[in-house]
């Protein structure tokens, strides 16, 4: 009990001088506040940023009243979408004078004071609220938004009071030493803003980039399509070797690591490695190009959309994607329909009756095959060919040759049946259907 007691009381002795501790410190800096607030840089400091907001203010309006470029949206002429832009800065004009005129209140008040701590809080906070407006009206892609609201926005935040590099030398102190290798969290938090963004940029200027080459009409498709490859593997393989850069990364440090891919190429990654260097082969050699039509070795069919470092992409004419490694069109057979040509020989089988006049019926189909918007004279024009004398008339074959694959939008063979039935309809000349008689024998009783 009297152990519990003095336990009591030792504690109590310990709680005391921490509750005085923390009033002391609290009277402190209510001293400090009533210092500032009576004192004259502090009055200064607040007449400061009155009048930079108001001359941001005015300053702002007499820009949107005054200038063309921020009262006026242009609609055409040249450089268009950097005037569209600099127009649209005038929705966050007086925030930009407000730090801008803020920054210059900081340092005059600071010469004749030698105090700009309230001038610095009320910039920040500026700078906090310049950074929400851009990021409602420049900025759509919700990756960025995110990386500006909490990445951006403290650091220039930090830059706009002073603590920036106190804050970086305290993360830089923090850090990891493997061999001669040495991240510090200063470097990882780098590494992770500056990776965003270039791999943003990255994405942005490839999308770009194969764009413009596609559009370069001097250049058949194919020569297209390996310049834009070659452009993707370029970019990204320089953003790559910036994020080492940043990271503090010894290039000559990867020897080992690109040993040990090489063994990961060997056993697990052999097929991706495949496919990738089997895209380099098809876009080098132009075996394939968008727009072809292909048939698969097991029968599958469709346009060729998409060629990738990975896969192609066949569209069929019911609207469905298949995708097929690059290296399955290396290793195994396919039959590209329009490769050198897009014209392409089809037939179309029909019987007549054995009493039919076949001289007459070549003078009456051959025309109406002519007819055909599609069906073209050169390399051949159409020809009726005898296929069989079969059991129930003559099985006839007309040959033409067309302009385009026989699928989806452009198919027409039904076209052509139907305008031969309605030749032979018009000239009175029988198609034959099969006919059986059957007896039966015997009564049932």
């Amino acid at each position: 009990m009297e152990r519990a007691v003095q336990q009591d009381v030792s504690n109590a002795g310990g709680v005391a001088p921490f509750l005085t501790s923390i009033r002391s410190t609290i009277g402190d800096w209510l001293d400090q506040l009533m210092q500032w607030a009576v004192s004259p840089a502090f009055y200064l400091q607040i007449a400061a940023i009155t009048v930079a907001f108001v001359a941001s203010f005015f300053a702002a309006k007499l820009l949107r009243d005054r200038v063309p470029a921020f009262n006026t949206e242009p609609a055409d002429g040249k450089l268009l979408k950097a005037r569209v832009l600099i127009y649209q800065t005038r929705h966050i004009l007086f925030r930009l004078l407000s730090v801008i005129f803020l920054s210059i209140a900081a340092r005059a008040v600071f010469a004749f004071s030698g105090q700009d701590w309230l001038v610095r809080i009320a910039q920040g906070l500026t700078v906090i609220w310049l950074i929400y407006a851009i990021l409602n009206h420049f900025v759509s892609s919700d990756l960025i938004k995110k990386l500006i609201r909490w990445v951006g926005t403290p650091i220039a935040v930090l830059a706009v009071v002073g603590l920036l590099d106190d804050v970086s030398l305290f993360l830089d102190t923090l850090s990891l030493e493997l061999g001669s290798i040495r991240l510090s969290l200063l470097t990882l938090v780098r590494l992770a803003v500056i990776g965003t963004i270039l791999f943003w940029i990255g994405r942005l200027s490839n999308t770009e980039g194969k764009k413009v080459i596609r559009q370069q009409e001097n250049l058949d498709v194919g020569t297209r399509e390996v310049f834009a490859k070659l452009f993707e593997i370029v970019l990204f393989t320089l953003i790559f070797i910036l994020l080492l850069q940043v990271a503090g990364i010894n290039l000559t440090a990867l020897a080992v690591f690109g040993g040990a891919l090489g063994v990961g190429l060997g056993f697990g990654l052999q097929q991706i490695a495949a496919n990738f260097i089997s895209g380099i082969i098809i876009l080098l050699d132009r075996s394939l190009t968008i727009g072809d039509y292909i048939e698969l070795e097991d029968g599958r069919t469709g346009f060729l959309t998409e060629l990738t470092m990975r896969s192609a992409t066949l569209e069929t004419p019911d609207g469905k994607d298949i995708m097929v490694p690059n290296d399955q069109f290396i290793t195994t057979a396919f039959t590209n329909w329009t490769h050198k040509d897009p014209r392409q020989r089809y037939e179309v089988a029909f019987m007549v009756s054995y009493d039919t006049d076949l001289d007459r019926l070549i003078e009456i189909i051959i025309p109406a095959m002519m007819n055909h918007p599609q069906v073209l004279e050169e390399p051949e024009n159409p020809d009726l060919e005898i296929r069989e004398f079969a059991e129930y008339g003559i099985q006839m074959v007309v040959e033409f040759w067309a302009d385009g694959i026989d699928e989806g939008e452009n198919k027409f063979t039904a076209d052509i049946m139907l305008m031969i039935w309605r030749t032979l309809r018009e000239h009175k000349i029988v198609m034959p259907v099969a006919q059986r008689m059957v007896t039966v024998e015997g009564t049932v009783q």
